[in-house]
């Protein structure tokens, strides 16, 4: 039996009552400073505000008069303009909200309460939706990676040798994290191509995307602690979707022998949506088959999830990369992330890398698409694209498996190119 709320729910909504996904919205003309929200369907309905009727704080299967409440207090969940105090009060707590909030929504006992409440989700202003504590990307394709090996070193093996023991990754700069629709500011840089003797300095000329999906951290652990693979759910609370903006001229030329760093730490997109983990059940499933000799920590490859990315360029569709086939698992990169006892913070976000299939129009990066701009692509309107050029738009949406056979979406991740600061445009 197909769960229904009694809130209008446009058929194909992203955001049916499966789903239930969290965000801060503000809207000045309704009264609603910055806060936590949950979508359902074409509404939010503001978390703070919503808190003081106490009606969060009823257990799911409880009264409805208020005499059994959760522990803790829902006003101090969402008191504040960050989901950083929900994420960080652990799975227990975000269970028992989720289940109320569907038992609110479902139930025509508390309509005439929360109708009220409910504000049009198109008439918010989305922010940053968690104060972001440290950020790390990983590299866990392994078509992107072996694209990109085919790419770069097309007479040797496309792999690193380390590549299928450990999931390769940077740490990020959490500070550069930004919501969906922010502006992307044309990075400057050293850039050096393989022909010329000296570097020269400037914007970048081969700026590109990668899709990617993030990994939200709720509850923190400390320093000398690691994650095994099997507790991750007790630290994740939610995904979101990324674009890991990438200067590759910049990083060609710096990357050697520590790796990114300029030309990955000016931006990184997040969508102004998080999905909670409990909203993606119907999505786990086994990833593909690993090789054999990974050390002990990595060996259960759990939580493979079946998401299905878009991407669009200036409104066309330019791939469809595929999660499912994603060879390292977000359980185990986090296993990896604290093996050597690095602790993690409530709102630590960390990435799954490009996401990228074996077809072409399955490849989640210009570099890829384009073959390092050997290849361009043509768009509908005749022109084309090795990578980006300023003006050009770029969204990235995703959907999933959600319960009761429904379908859920993880919201949109968009920017905008514009010219350098300081340059001419």
């Amino acid at each position: 039996m197909t769960t229904t709320s009694w809130v209008t729910v446009p058929e194909g909504s992203s955001f049916p009552v499966q789903n239930l996904p969290y965000g801060v919205a503000s809207h000045e003309a309704a009264g609603v400073e910055r806060q936590p929200v949950v979508a359902i369907g074409e509404s939010v309905l503001p978390l703070g505000r919503f808190a003081s009727t106490g009606l969060l704080d009823l257990r799911a299967d409880g009264p409805t008069d208020g005499s059994e409440l959760a522990t803790p207090d829902a006003r101090s969940l969402f008191a504040g303009a960050s989901l950083n105090p929900f994420m960080a009060a652990g799975r227990p707590v975000w269970s028992t909200i989720r289940a109320t909030l569907t038992r609110i929504f479902t139930d025509e006992v508390f309509r005439e309460v929360v109708e009220p409440f409910l504000v049009p989700l198109d008439a918010v202003v989305l922010h940053l939706p968690f104060e972001v504590a440290d950020y790390v990307d990983f590299y866990s394709s392994l078509h992107h990676a072996e694209n990109i090996g085919r790419i770069f070193r097309p007479d040797g093996d496309p792999l690193t040798p380390n590549w299928k023991h450990l999931p390769i990754g940077y740490h990020g700069r959490s500070g550069t994290v930004v919501v969906s629709g922010t502006d992307v500011v044309r990075p400057k840089g050293q850039r050096k191509p393989p022909a010329d003797p000296t570097p020269t300095f400037g914007p970048s000329v081969r700026l590109d995307i990668e899709a990617e999906v993030g990994f939200v951290v709720g509850t923190p652990t400390p320093i000398g602690s690691s994650v095994p693979t099997d507790a991750v759910r007790e630290h994740v609370f939610g995904v979101v979707l990324l674009n890991d903006w990438s200067a590759r001229d910049i990083q060609a030329w710096e990357y050697v022998p520590l790796g990114p760093f300029l030309g990955k730490s000016f931006l990184t997109s997040i969508s102004p949506w998080v999905v909670p983990l409990d909203a993606l059940e119907a999505a786990m499933i086994d990833p593909p088959a690993q090789a054999p000799g990974r050390l002990p920590y990595l060996a259960d490859a759990q939580w493979g999830l079946d998401l299905e990315l878009e991407v669009r360029l200036r409104g066309e569709v330019i791939a469809r990369p595929p999660f499912a086939q994603m060879y390292w698992t977000p359980a185990q990169q986090l296993a990896h992330m604290t093996v050597n006892g690095a602790s993690i913070r409530t709102g630590d976000l960390f990435a799954s890398g490009t996401v990228s299939g074996p077809g072409r129009n399955q490849r989640g990066s210009l570099i890829e698409l384009s073959w390092n701009g050997t290849e361009p692509i043509t768009l509908a309107d005749g022109s084309t694209r090795a990578f980006l050029e300023d003006g050009d738009t770029v969204s990235i949406t995703a959907t999933a498996p959600g319960a009761d056979g429904t379908r859920i979406g993880l919201g949109e991740v968009t920017g905008t190119v514009g010219p350098a600061a300081g340059l001419p445009h």
